[in-house]
């Protein structure tokens, strides 16, 4: 008979889940049987509670009736009360799914009842479970009261989908979806929303999104595999922007792509096929002039790297680029005609290599030819134009021992010289379809063309002088001080430029005819790895003022611990000042707390400050903002975010979001940390995933 009884002070272990109390009668074999008015605590989170009675079905599944339960720690103190407890009638735990299940459920905090459920479910660990998620409240000037009340359904391990009905006290009722895959050969996600009848707008809203990576097999050896690329986005209307925020992913959330593309390479050759159309959500009081949709766009490239050329033996670069787009846009927007580009570009450098430094000539053929729709100024169809192109590239690199401030280092002076030579030719006729100004930097200014695309190829004949020096720490390599300088010496007036737009030049809307450039100076210092320094100013010797300056530092000292400042001004235009912050408020009274590491916090009882502020001197006024308190109170966090966002130049949206956090149980109310991690430079969370402990930890 495998029949157990025992009584009085009785203990059982199973593969780390700890039952406690004074009656067990239990088939070992089976693992079934009951225990009387036990405790119980789970490995995996720390979960624990009472029951007045729990039955074993088996070694996985068991249920407690009358039962209670919280991931707070219990004392031994018999006073002891936990700040969170979920009360139910009955709960079934299932620790195959690690899942529990409550039925007549009370969540209390801090003695009050909070919520109530006939039913609810709640995990034991961090595994993914079919249910319903926490829901969300936001108060905000723009949507009102919002309460959101998602449903999660894990259908497969690498399948997942998210429905997400809200009502907002102002609009109405929006009905939001998610669904994300992933597999071997592919992955993606969809998302949609769709707000029947806006009470604001007086209209119906929507949005879709669609993001997906992968290999078609063609099933072909000698073909392989193609690759597919699709990032389609689309919205009901111009406003939807301004009234809910958008992740586009592009500089501006009122360019919306439709883009889809088909790869395929092979060894040396790669080829593409494109179709991108934008969605342009134009704003009355800022207008802006649409991208062109390419419709289509086919590219191929063949490229070698230390390669023959033509007999001349290994050592050359090379490669030949083709490309045909077809252009479309409004022309009574773009103000010129729509029409097609064959685009041919052939390289070839020939590096010279050594320890001491570098010498790299290459020469660059630019080919274009266009067919319009209608005819330009002067009348014509079609045009062309071939465009040759020399740079010489060089560089020193020396190396010396130095000691500064009792630290050894390797120090580095490296010289750079760029010469470009490109002969002018008539491009002021030719539309632009795709071509902007480069901006003038570190990582441009040692490049051939002053423009982007491929419409524009600017005339050259300059010079570009740069010196760096380094310190690297001489056993690791690690860089403690970066220092540089370069300018632009120009022997030539540069001719091609784009067309103006407006009244107000653009960038690269007129001649440069100035012989010295401004001067870039940059400096990144991390002395120790505590502070980070980093400025660039791009400086502008015949006003003896700087054209753009950007200049910041950050104090990371450990844990929750970061402060980062920075100011960026571009001359007569804009000037902000931006800050951004996390740190535990008890340090102002001497309380340092414990470093658990990241994802853990600093221990309970701790307050945290966060925030973000983003203010405009030239306007004196505060364009961003984002403020919030975090409390920590062991198995419970307490958030409360103020965010207001500029959503034009007239208009911005203020919410403040709460949130109550009940440690590897549940979250209530509107959710701030994407915020926060989004906004607060190297926000870290309070609580992450962390590995599961041992089998073996609870064992006496």
């Amino acid at each position: 008979d495998d029949q157990l009884k025992s009584t009085g002070n009785v203990r059982i272990n199973n593969a780390g889940n700890r039952f406690e109390g004074p009656e067990l009668q239990l088939k070992i074999d089976r693992f079934e049987g009951f225990f009387t008015t036990p405790r119980y605590r789970f490995l995996q989170n720390g979960g624990n509670g009472q029951a007045e009675r729990v039955d074993f079905i088996d070694d996985k599944h068991f249920t407690a009736r009358q039962a209670t339960y919280t991931t707070c720690e219990r004392n031994d103190e018999a006073s002891w009360k936990p700040a969170w407890q979920l009360t139910a009638s009955r709960v079934d735990f299932d620790l195959d799914r690690e899942v529990g299940v409550a039925s007549g459920a009370v969540l209390r905090f801090k003695d009050v009842p909070i919520l109530a459920f006939p039913k609810v479910s709640f995990p034991l660990s961090d595994k993914r479970k079919s249910g319903l998620l926490p829901p969300t409240l936001g108060l905000g000037s723009l949507n009102g009261f919002e309460v959101r009340q998602p449903y999660y359904f894990d259908i497969a391990p690498n399948r997942d989908a998210t429905f997400s009905p809200a009502v907002m006290t102002k609009r109405g009722v929006d009905l939001a979806g998610e669904f994300r895959y992933l597999e071997p050969a592919y992955r993606g996600q969809v998302s949609a929303s769709v707000l029947p009848g806006d009470r604001l707008r007086g209209r119906d809203r929507w949005s879709y999104a669609l993001q997906h990576t992968g290999a078609i097999d063609t099933g072909v050896p000698a073909i392989g595999a193609l690759g597919l690329g699709l990032n389609l986005s689309r919205v009901s209307d111009n406003d939807y922007w301004r009234d809910f925020p958008l992740n586009t992913g592009q500089v501006t959330q009122r360019l919306l792509a439709q883009d889809a593309s088909l790869s395929w390479g092979q060894g040396f050759f790669s080829s593409a096929v494109r179709a991108l159309k934008w969605q342009t959500l134009q704003d009355i009081n800022s207008p802006i002039i649409p991208p062109y949709d390419r419709l289509p766009q086919l590219s191929a490239a063949y490229t070698r790297f230390d390669a023959p050329l033509l007999g001349r033996g290994e050592g050359f670069d090379w490669s030949a680029q083709a490309d045909f787009t077809r252009f479309s846009a409004d022309p009574s927007l773009t103000k010129q005609p729509n029409g097609s580009r064959a685009f041919t570009r052939l390289q070839v450098s020939r590096p010279f290599l050594a320890p001491w430094g570098y010498v790299t000539p290459k020469v660059q053929l630019h080919a274009s030819s266009y067919q319009f729709d209608s005819p330009l100024a002067n009348g014509a169809t079609s045009a062309s134009r071939v465009v040759p192109t020399f740079s010489l590239d060089s560089g020193l690199t020396f190396e010396r021992d130095a000691s500064y401030f009792g630290r050894s280092f390797t120090q580095t002076l490296e010289p750079r010289a760029f010469y470009v030579r490109t002969p002018f030719r008539e491009q002021s006729f030719l539309p632009n379809y795709d071509s902007g100004a480069n901006s003038f930097n570190f990582a441009t200014v040692f490049t051939e063309n002053a423009f982007v695309g491929n419409d524009r190829i600017s005339d050259a004949n300059l010079l570009t002088l740069g010196l760096t020096s380094r310190l690297l720490d001489p056993a690791t390599g690690v860089e403690a001080v970066r220092l540089g300088v370069a300018q632009r010496l120009r022997f030539d007036d540069q001719r091609v430029s784009l067309p103006a737009l407006g009244t107000t030049p653009a960038p690269g809307a007129l001649p440069v005819t100035d012989r010295v450039s401004d001067l870039l100076v940059g400096a990144s210092i991390n002395w120790v790895p505590q502070w980070t320094f980093d400025s660039t100013v791009q400086y502008n010797p015949k006003i003896s003022q700087s054209e753009l300056a950007s200049v910041g530092v950050r104090y990371n000292p450990g844990n929750y611990r970061t402060v980062s400042a920075a100011l960026r001004r571009q001359r007569n235009i804009s000037e902000q000042v931006d800050v951004g912050w996390q740190w535990p408020i008890n340090d102002l009274w001497g309380d340092k707390g414990q470093d658990l590491g990241a994802g853990r916090g600093q221990g309970g009882g701790r307050y945290y400050s966060v925030g973000r502020l983003n203010y405009s001197t030239l306007e004196k006024k505060l364009v961003d903002a984002v403020l919030g308190i975090e409390y920590d109170g062991c198995c419970w966090i307490g958030r409360v975010v103020l965010q207001r966002s500029q959503n034009s130049t007239a208009a911005s949206n203020t919410r403040i979001l709460f949130q109550l956090e009940m440690v590897g149980f549940s979250r209530i109310g509107a959710n701030p940390l994407e915020t926060l991690k989004s906004n607060v430079p190297r926000y870290q969370f309070l609580r992450d995933k962390i590995s599961p402990p041992s089998r073996f930890t609870t064992y006496d």
